[in-house]
Parts: C-alpha cells; sequence; structure tokens
C-alpha cells in the first residue's frame, strides 16, 4: 500500500525522469539531423517522411541507449533538491527509518525498470526496423566510408547449413539479392565430400519465398562413383532469408523471442560469432535492471546534505555515469573481439556497481 511519502517520490521521480529523457532525446536529434543533413536532402524525402520512417525508430533507439542514466541523474537532481531543503532530515527525524525512505525508490525503479524491460523485449526492436531500414537505404548507402569498403572487398558470403554441410554466395548484392558470380553448397561426411552444387547464379525469389538458381550442375559422390546431372534453373530452401545476410542491424531488429530462436538455430547449424546476438540477448535483461541499481545509487548519494548542495551531486552523478558507460562499452568490446562470456559482457558493469552501491549504502549515515 503507497503512502504519502512514496506518492510523493514518485511524482518527482515520474516528472525529472519524463523530462530528462525529452531534453536529452531532443538534443539527440538535433546533434543527428546536423550530422545527416546532406543524406536527407539526396534522399529527396520530406520532412514527414524523414520523421515516421527514421525518426519514429531513431527516438526509442536512443532513449534505450540514455534511459538508465537519465533515471540516474533525474535521482541525483530531484533527491539532492530535497536534501537541500531539508527534506531528507525532516523525513528522517519523523521517524521514517533510511531503509524506508529508499523503499519509495524501489517502487519507482521496479516500475521504470519493468517497462524499460518490456519495451527492450517488444517494442524497441520494432521500431529498430524502421531505423535500420532507413539507415541502410539512405544513410550508409551515401556513406563515403561504406562504398570504400563496398568496393575495397568482394561481396562473399559463407555460411554453414547444418553440421555436415557448407554454402557459399560470391559477389552477393543486398539491393538486389543476387549472388551474380556463383553459390556452391558441399556435403562432407568422414572428411570426404559426398555432394557437390554449383550454380552460376542464385537470387531470392519473392513469389515462392526461396531461392531460384540458373544453370545448375549437381555431383553425387558414393566412392568412385559419381552421378552428375545439369539443370537450367532450379529453387532450393535454405536456412536463412535475404534479411540475414549483410544486416548489421539484424540483432537490434528483432525481438528476443526471434533472437533466441535465431540464436539456438545458428548454433545448431556450427556457426560462430555469435557473441554480437548473445550480448545483445544478455543486454536485454541487463540494461533494465541496472534501472534498479542506479536508482538505489543515486538515492543514496544525493541524499546526503553537503555544501556543494545539487552542483556537487550532480557532479558526481555524471562522473558516475561515465564510469558505467565506459565499463559497458570495454565488457562489450572483449565479448565481441575476444572469446569473454556474452552474458558476462552485459551483466559486468551491473555487477561492479552492485558492489559499489552496497559499499555507499553501508557508509551512508541513516
Amino acid at each position: 500500500m503507497f503512502k504519502k511519502l512514496d506518492w510523493y517520490i514518485l511524482k518527482k521521480f515520474l516528472t525529472t525522469t519524463i523530462f530528462m529523457v525529452l531534453i536529452f532525446s531532443l538534443i539527440s536529434v538535433v546533434i543527428d539531423t546536423s550530422e545527416k543533413t546532406d543524406e536527407f536532402v539526396k534522399s529527396g524525402l520530406s520532412a514527414y517522411t524523414i520523421i515516421t520512417q527514421y525518426y519514429a525508430g531513431f527516438v526509442p533507439f536512443i532513449i534505450s541507449m540514455i534511459f538508465p542514466l537519465m533515471v540516474f541523474i533525474a535521482v541525483i537532481l530531484f533527491t539532492s533538491k530535497m536534501a537541500g531543503r531539508s527534506e531528507i532530515v525532516a523525513i528522517l527525524a519523523g521517524g521514517i527509518s533510511f531503509n524506508r525512505l529508499l523503499r519509495s525508490y524501489m517502487y519507482g525503479a521496479i516500475i521504470f525498470g519493468g517497462g524499460f524491460w518490456l519495451a527492450n523485449q517488444y517494442l524497441i526492436p520494432k521500431a529498430n526496423i524502421l531505423r535500420g531500414n532507413f539507415q541502410a537505404r539512405y544513410i550508409d548507402s551515401e556513406s563515403s566510408y561504406e562504398k570504400q569498403e563496398y568496393y575495397k572487398k568482394r561481396r562473399d558470403y559463407y555460411y554453414r547449413i547444418d553440421s555436415n554441410t557448407y554454402a557459399g554466395m560470391r559477389n552477393y548484392d543486398s539491393t538486389t539479392k543476387t549472388a551474380r558470380s556463383g553459390f556452391f553448397m558441399e556435403r562432407i561426411v568422414d572428411d570426404k565430400v559426398v555432394y557437390n552444387l554449383r550454380a552460376d547464379n542464385i537470387r531470392w525469389d519473392t513469389a515462392k519465398k526461396n531461392w531460384q538458381m540458373s544453370n545448375v550442375v549437381e555431383r553425387k559422390l558414393d566412392g568412385i562413383k559419381e552421378t552428375i546431372s545439369h539443370t537450367q534453373q532450379r529453387n532450393i530452401n535454405l536456412s536463412m532469408r535475404p534479411e540475414e545476410i549483410e544486416d548489421k542491424y539484424l540483432k537490434d531488429k528483432m525481438t528476443t523471442p526471434k533472437l533466441i530462436s535465431f540464436i539456438d538455430a545458428e548454433e545448431a547449424k556450427g556457426t560462430e560469432g555469435l557473441n554480437n546476438y548473445k550480448v545483445e540477448r544478455y543486454r536485454r535483461d541487463a540494461t533494465p535492471f541496472s534501472v534498479f541499481l542506479l536508482t538505489i545509487m543515486g538515492a543514496i548519494i544525493a541524499s546526503r546534505k553537503t555544501r556543494g548542495g545539487s552542483g556537487l551531486h550532480l557532479a558526481v552523478g555524471i562522473i558516475t555515469a561515465a564510469l558505467f558507460v565506459v565499463m559497458d562499452k570495454f565488457s562489450l568490446t572483449f565479448s565481441t573481439k575476444s572469446n569473454f562470456s556474452p552474458f558476462l559482457a552485459a551483466w559486468t558493469p551491473n555487477i561492479v556497481f552492485a558492489i559499489v552501491t552496497m559499499f555507499i549504502y553501508r557508509t551512508a549515515p541513516k
């Protein structure tokens, strides 16, 4: 049952957090617009189209990136003001324990963290579909860096269909969904090739929802016996779709159930290099928990009345937030570039800051 104290803190918590999120989202949109003005002009799209097809996905993406830190800074702001007006002292002097005071913050953290968890699992990935598709079509395609990378390396794509079968596409064009320089598939059993398929090209058949090959040569080997067949045109079902090829936004676009299914399917095929997807999977659970953790930390830090007032508390909050972001980025990089566990990569900042929070709580005057 919520008491007056709970409603009082929840109201301040809600209004300050919404204000912080809106302000920083607006700043992010302004900065992003200034950086992408040339691409927007070249696209020839109207302002309405850019807003509905890009910024409708960009804003939720930015919020998902900064939300825990905005909650932390919001808690620092309104709690330090309460401490500066001696409200915290009055609450404690009125017989309310420090733990009971923190419980009011916990209610807000649970509400915000729970809502953020649901958004991370289902809503933000849907928004990322808008952002990712627009970015790939109008922004990345116009980037000089992306163009250099495109012409510098061959657009070859190799993958594993199952534990014994391998396939590859040469010179794949993600725009036309066609591999112009050929397709191959081989099956290996006991270190021997037992099946080989070659095609001059392969493209995605939008009508049949599978792949269509042209000028196909198929070989079946059984010891010294070899059977060869030629087909002018043939369709084949492969365990992948065009959007899974060369889509660097794929992990952001999938809802969590789809992401889990994708990881399981790729692991069953023996695909390597899935740490990016696994980190994203665990991060969607770890980030909402950080909302709860940073809320408690902010409340403990800012509840102490100091001569520096809100300015000192805010400085401490910004430095702490910066450390959290740096630690998060380092752990993610170690996981994607090395063998660091994806689970630990997503949860290490929370583990470290949980220890720090416990230390701050034990040393805080109550």
